[in-house]
Order: C-alpha cells, then sequence, then structure tokens
C-alpha cells in the first residue's frame, strides 16, 4: 500500500535572499514536512493558488496539513481590526480557506497547526479573539506550557494525559464554528485544539506547533485516517 499523499500549505516571502538571489519565494518551515515524514507519510507543498483550484488539488491528496503563520484577516469573520492584529495576508487567507472548505467537502483528514486551526475555526463561520497575553515570548521565542485535554474528544484518545506543547501565538479561538468542539485547553481557558466530531471526517486543529518538538502522535493519527482514504483503501 503506497504511503499517504499529505499536503502542507506554504507561503510567499516577498523578498527571501539566498546566494545571489533576492526574489520571492513560497516556503515552509522544515519540521513540517519531516514532521509527515516522520510519521510515515509523503510530504506535498503546496505553493498558493486561486481559490478555484483547491477542490482539484484535495482530489489527488490523501489529507491535509494547514501550516501556521500570521493573523486570519478579520474580515473573514466580521470583525472591526484590532490594532495588535498583523497586516492581511489576502492570497494566502483565500487559498487556505478555499482548501479547508475543499477538505470538509471531500472528507479529506485535515489538521490545522496554530493559524491553521484558527483558519479552520473562520471557515466554519467561528470567530476569533484578537489579542490575548502569554502565549508568545520575543519574536520567534516558542513558549511552553501544559495543555489538558477534554475526555471523550479524538484529541483526548490520542494524548489522554496533560502536556506540555511549544507555543506562539497572540490569537486564539473564541466562538466555535459549525461543529466544532474544544477538545483541550490551556491553564488560562484559552482553547487549544478544536475538532469535529464523529462521524465528521477526521478534522483536528491544534493551537501549539507540533512540528517544533517532534511530538508526532496527532500527526500518525492524520497519517492513519488519510491511509482510509479512497485512493489508499
Amino acid at each position: 500500500m503506497p504511503r499517504p499523499l499529505i499536503g502542507i500549505t506554504t507561503y510567499v516571502e516577498e523578498s527571501t535572499r539566498y546566494g545571489v538571489w533576492d526574489v520571492p519565494t513560497a516556503l515552509v518551515p522544515t519540521g513540517y514536512y519531516e514532521l509527515v515524514q516522520a510519521a510515515g507519510g509523503v510530504a506535498v507543498l503546496l505553493p498558493p493558488d486561486g481559490p478555484e483550484a483547491a477542490r482539484e488539488v484535495l482530489n489527488r491528496l490523501d489529507g491535509l496539513v494547514v501550516a501556521g503563520g500570521p493573523d486570519v484577516d478579520p474580515v473573514h469573520y466580521g470583525a472591526a481590526r484590532d490594532p495588535r492584529t498583523g497586516a492581511a495576508a489576502t492570497v494566502r487567507d483565500e487559498w487556505e480557506l478555499a482548501l479547508i472548505t475543499a477538505a470538509l467537502a471531500s472528507r479529506t483528514p485535515l489538521l490545522g497547526i496554530c493559524r491553521g486551526m484558527q483558519a479552520l475555526n473562520v471557515a466554519l463561520g467561528g470567530t476569533l479573539i484578537q489579542h490575548i497575553d502569554g502565549h508568545a515570548q520575543g519574536p520567534g521565542v516558542v513558549s511552553w506550557h501544559p495543555v489538558r485535554p477534554v475526555p471523550g474528544t479524538l484529541y483526548a484518545a490520542l494524548v489522554p494525559e496533560e502536556s506540555e506543547v511549544p507555543t506562539y501565538h497572540h490569537q486564539a479561538v473564541d466562538r466555535l464554528g459549525r461543529g466544532l468542539i474544544a477538545s483541550s485547553h490551556a491553564a488560562d481557558g484559552t482553547v487549544e485544539s478544536i475538532e469535529l466530531p464523529a462521524p465528521a471526517p477526521w478534522t483536528l486543529g491544534v493551537q501549539w506547533h507540533p512540528e517544533r518538538d517532534k511530538d508526532t502522535r496527532v500527526m500518525s493519527a492524520l497519517i492513519q485516517a488519510a491511509s482510509l482514504q479512497p485512493s489508499n483503501a
């Protein structure tokens, strides 16, 4: 049986310098595809495309990972922009929201990481808290804190104990999107993971960065679900 094909979203940096080049570049940290590979999947990097291409892309994948990154534009959940919210990433928002919608429609297993979890919530009509303190240190410095699973959830079945996770975010889930439930919380009550309960397609979002601590439990569950997709069954 072939290994499941897992797409990972990438993003564009307009000025990336390497060697003699200084050009726009589509990229994603190596930890994402390394975690997919360590969990038994084949990683495919997905550069931004038009939203109309999302269904075609999902038809060729067994699973989808929506990576972390900048804030989701509050226009997508009908909120005024907080001064602390980052600049809009219009192309990325449109592409990733379309991918999430297509994944849900095709019942493709989906894992959202950090921004990816927030985008999942927004795609299903939820809203975000535009600023919280205590879940990020200085620029680029990961913060660690405990996360407590909610008994009876998919996440609790994967990680039944309270665990320390690496986080870097200043926004969080506010009102949950359609059908979503919270499956873990931080000590301050912040929603740290969300999911669609069965019989919905395998869908999980985590606010932290499992690619930073190489914990494969969540990714392995995505790979297992992806292995049951028709192209791998």
